[in-house]
């Protein structure tokens, strides 16, 4: 178990809007700050700045795999940084199969958080990493 995040910095790919979107909330409801671009980066902003910032703020950095994430050049930008930054605080979310191995060799060596088959099960094993216990909307789920 890992300390509370103090921001966690989503990666994803712009087509994965909706399931980024989806992830942002959940955390958010479950007391962790979580900063992506959709919802940070305001009008007029420079949106290169406003990333580079928060990637060098937020203690945490999660980025969802799919094949398109693996496929953006911004996503393989924002991970190369964070492997050369926060090594131990880098979680790969897998929401759709992928060959992630093509976007990092080092995903190899870090235990993925699993959304591809259950997503009540991939968000109590995402909450986990910090001891936090995953509250469903629905409390029948």
């Amino acid at each position: 178990m890992f300390p509370h995040p103090k921001e966690i910095f989503l990666c994803h790919s712009s087509l994965d809007l909706r399931f980024a979107t989806q992830i942002a909330e959940i955390l958010k409801r479950h007391g962790v700050p979580v900063w992506y671009s959709h919802a940070e980066i305001l009008g007029g902003r420079l949106w290169l700045d406003e990333i580079g910032h928060a990637l060098r703020r937020c203690d945490w950095f999660v980025i969802l795999l799919s094949p398109d994430s693996v496929n953006s050049f911004w996503v393989k930008q924002e991970l190369t940084f964070a492997l050369s930054q926060k090594r131990e605080r880098i979680v790969p979310v897998v929401f759709r199969p992928c060959d992630y191995e093509q976007l990092s060799w080092t995903f190899h060596s870090y235990q993925l958080v699993d959304f591809t088959e259950d997503f009540e099960k991939g968000c109590r094993a995402l909450l986990r990493i910090w001891g936090i216990g995953y509250q469903a909307i629905n409390p029948d789920a």
